[in-house]
């Protein structure tokens, strides 16, 4: 009998990849969208980029060398390589153009945010205000009320730019900006909600 082992992938501080503080990086769209995934690889220490760059795509190695010289803010054009060639892999060529116009829409750089997370809700939900902790769970970003308070009381949430810092926030519609409304968990998790009056 034969076996194979294979390293684990590590960052340059030795912890292992794969690994956020939401949870675990899954290869199944349903756990992870083509989206955060494709923001996962884009968020990636500028350290770790020549690596991931060498194990994880299929471009020739001067393509990777030159991608990895890359200095200061040009460093980010090599993640956003990274990040594309990642998830066409994974999610094929049409997942990873959407989820990279939606991230370049998110920082101010055009395009569509159409690959962003997205859930309908009808407007009359709105009426009186929703609680935010409810729209955060309703919307499928924390697993409990609980995580939902903790989160907001450590400045993790934001909508349409706001930090929200109190857990009884309510959200009505004029919380909305073209009847759509964009919430951020951490750093990298976006979620947009649009308003549904059919």
């Amino acid at each position: 009998a034969y076996g194979m082992t294979f390293t684990l992938l590590t960052t340059s501080e030795g912890n292992k990849m794969g690994k956020t503080q939401a949870g675990a990086v899954w290869l199944d769209p349903d756990k992870t969208s083509p989206f955060d995934f494709y923001q996962y690889w884009r968020n990636v220490a500028d350290t770790d980029v020549k690596n991931c760059l060498s194990l994880l795509t299929f471009l020739p190695m001067d393509e990777v060398d030159r991608l990895s010289s890359l200095e200061g803010a040009k460093i980010n054009k090599a993640k956003e390589v990274l990040a594309f060639e990642v998830t066409k892999l994974v999610h094929g060529e049409k997942e990873a153009k959407k989820a990279d116009e939606a991230a370049k829409a998110l920082f101010g750089e055009g395009a569509l945010g159409g690959s962003v997370p997205s859930t309908e809700i009808s407007g009359n939900e709105f009426v009186g205000g929703m609680d935010v902790i409810t729209l955060l769970s309703k919307v499928g970003l924390i697993p409990s009320r609980g995580e939902g308070r903790r989160l907001i009381q450590q400045g993790g949430i934001t909508i349409n730019d706001d930090r929200i810092t109190d857990i009884g926030t309510l959200i009505t519609p004029d919380s909305f900006e073209n009847n759509t409304l964009m919430i951020r968990k951490g750093k990298k998790t976006y979620h947009q909600v649009v308003l549904n009056d059919k």
